[in-house]
């Protein structure tokens, strides 16, 4: 997961076997010209998740400050030989204005937005055969204000950014294709494309498109603006969550598993380094890099964080869905107590516990809590409690402070 800069906070060692640390070639600069003033009825594009009230007196007035400043961020080859790969995001209708009549110029932003509205609708007529539609529109770098970096990690950076015709707010993920062929993990890359672009649910992180040019991928992601888990968790006093926080978030987490796995897609790699939260407070699961669309339901990849590694992957087995029940149960005890259930001095003893799901609770963890977490890092993969069982848990429905979306 990207580290948001400023964060001294270490992140945990990943298996040994995924890949090699990279230095990411240092960007050229773009100097961003400054906005212009945005009018009350200029025809803000707003989502279910996240409305206009909700980013005017935090992220955009973040974006305007970075933008206005002249902030140089990244180097723009010339946007129009960007190539699109997949279609734009589909941008909601714009908000209406009761208190002025719209200008002339207004007007104009409104047609334009119901243009790419209908568009988006003929992208969907389409994939139930309907003929004769028109291409979608491709998306480039000037299309963007870039903004401040939200974080770096091995193939690229991530910055805040804003759709320059409909001000809509983004997290725009930059990826350096020669560190991806050099480390060799395009596949990854791709996959993630394909699984995120494809996911409609509150608790999943929205990948909205992307573009590229010769040297760098763009992904069109949804913001979160409160960030990791993992630092949310390490910046409590006990670097621990209480009962009613644990239970939500896990309660958030199974609700959104059990849609992917519905889709037969497998996250692989749950950890709070890839849970992020949204502008609410609700989580956001991120970073599909190891996930995997996997009708035939059986895999035998060793990915994952070393910690969050079921007992499967560890001996060389094959493993399917059941890999994030275990890891559901790892992320909440983790949440409860501050660290790994089977964190060790080295990687072997590390081993050792999770084969025999070896741990012990500390004694301010709920017999509620214990529970859960016990019938959830089981060996046998098929002996785990299932998401439903995880959803109607006694400890899980008395603490969580939201109910699971409605599939």
């Amino acid at each position: 997961m990207l580290k948001g800069k400023g964060n001294n906070i270490p992140s945990r060692p990943a298996v040994p076997q995924m890949g090699m640390s990279l230095k990411p070639s240092a960007f050229k600069q773009l100097r961003i010209s400054k906005p212009t003033t945005v009018p009350t009825n200029s025809g803000l594009p707003c989502t279910a998740e996240v409305q206009k009230s909700d980013v005017d007196s935090t992220v955009d007035d973040q974006v305007k400050t970075y933008i206005s400043k002249n902030q140089p961020v990244i180097q723009s080859d010339d946007p129009k030989t960007a190539t699109e790969l997949m279609p734009p995001p589909k941008l909601p209708p714009p908000l209406k204005s009761v208190d002025q009549q719209p200008s002339q110029k207004d007007k104009e932003n409104v047609k334009s937005t119901e243009q790419k509205v209908d568009q988006a609708n003929k992208e969907d007529s389409k994939k139930k055969g309907k003929d004769n539609i028109e291409p979608a529109k491709k998306w480039v770098l000037g299309d963007f204000d870039i903004g401040k970096p939200l974080g770096k990690g091995k193939f690229g950076n991530v910055y805040l950014a804003r759709e320059k015709k409909s001000k809509f707010i983004v997290a725009m993920k930059v990826l350096f294709k020669a560190q991806i062929k050099t480390a060799d993990v395009e596949h990854q890359v791709r996959r993630e494309i394909e699984i995120q672009t494809h996911l409609r649910h509150p608790n999943i992180l929205r990948m909205y498109g992307y573009f590229h040019d010769d040297r760098r991928i763009y992904l069109i992601l949804e913001y979160a603006p409160k960030g990791e888990l993992f630092k949310q968790l390490h910046s409590q006093p006990d670097k621990r969550f209480d009962d009613v926080r644990t239970a939500t978030y896990i309660s958030q987490l199974a609700d959104a598993l059990k849609y992917c796995h519905s889709k037969n897609v497998i996250h692989r790699d749950i950890k709070p380094e890839n849970l992020l939260l949204g502008m609410h407070g609700e989580l956001k699961m991120a970073d599909f890099g190891w996930s995997v669309h996997a009708p035939s339901s059986r895999r035998e990849t060793l990915c994952g964080t070393l910690d969050y590694l079921p007992p499967e992957m560890v001996l060389g087995k094959t493993h399917n869905h059941t890999v994030d029940l275990w890891g559901v149960g790892v992320l909440c005890y983790e949440c409860l107590v501050g660290n790994p259930p089977f964190l060790a001095q080295t990687y072997d003893e590390t081993y050792m516990k999770i084969r025999k799901a070896q741990y012990k609770f500390p004694s301010f963890v709920s017999e509620g809590a214990r529970d859960l977490i016990s019938k959830l890092l089981v060996v046998d993969p098929e002996g785990r409690l299932s998401l439903d069982g995880i959803l109607n848990h006694a400890w899980i429905m008395e603490k969580r402070t939201t109910e699971p979306h409605k599939q």
